[in-house]
């Protein structure tokens, strides 16, 4: 079995030491950074299966290394996570908009940093599914991330672009806000199920803005009366 590549980025020596031997006696294969620049050429030629970024770091943030990473083609499906002291819900949000896969506030363990990675790459490899999702007039490109309506390109966030992934490969299933939350955000992601209407009505938004034939692809995403969402075009009007 081949070991999973992770790479650590964290201007604090100490903090990335205590993570590579925490990491690779359980068998990850670690690579590190100091900042931000350092990374980048990092994460191109060693194409790591995850990067633990840290928030604050001098020059260039990890929040706006993570927001280059998810608008360049080439690295927007590397799962990351943000490492950070910001506690506050309203950090959390801020941080998954951005495109973060999970987010771990400091101090944290090495049992629950080693459990926030391989639930993340568990996610990851679970939604990895590369082929173009295609419905009725909706379609979806895993690996070029990119988003189709009556194929014009629709621009959406990170994070709407994984709930529709979701969606679209799940099609005809009824879930609640908690199921998406642990589905899209992470069962270890702390922030209110109201935040998944918040993002429901900005991916309604976008597919109906861009919709050109009459139709409103927004209406594709279906609230079910009592329970949550579902992703469904048989039953759109």
């Amino acid at each position: 079995m081949i070991a999973h590549k992770i790479l650590i980025v964290d201007d604090e020596p100490s903090i990335r030491d205590m993570i590579k031997v925490a990491l690779e006696l359980i068998g990850f294969e670690c690579i590190e950074a100091a900042s931000a620049i350092e990374a980048m050429p990092l994460i191109v030629d060693e194409r790591p299966d995850l990067v633990l970024l840290d928030w604050m770091m001098p020059e260039v943030s990890g929040i706006d290394l993570l927001r280059r990473l998810r608008r360049e083609q080439g690295t927007q499906e590397i799962p990351v996570i943000l490492l950070t002291a910001k506690a506050d819900e309203q950090n959390t949000v801020q941080a998954l908009d951005a495109g973060a896969d999970d987010y771990i506030t400091k101090p944290f363990s090495a049992r629950e940093l080693t459990s926030r990675i391989k639930s993340v790459l568990r996610r990851s490899e679970g939604m990895g599914n590369k082929d173009l999702i295609t419905v009725e007039g909706l379609s979806l490109d895993p690996v070029g991330h990119r988003v189709y309506v009556h194929e014009k390109p629709v621009n959406i966030g990170p994070t709407e672009f994984k709930l529709l992934k979701f969606f679209m490969s799940h099609q005809e299933r009824a879930f609640t806000r908690g199921q998406l939350l642990d589905q899209v955000w992470g069962s270890n992601v702390y922030i209110e199920e109201r935040t998944v209407d918040v993002h429901i009505r900005r991916l309604r938004k976008a597919l109906t803005s861009f919709d050109t034939k009459g139709s409103d692809l927004g209406d594709y995403i279906q609230t079910v009366r009592g329970t949550g969402y579902r992703f469904s075009a048989t039953l759109a009007t």
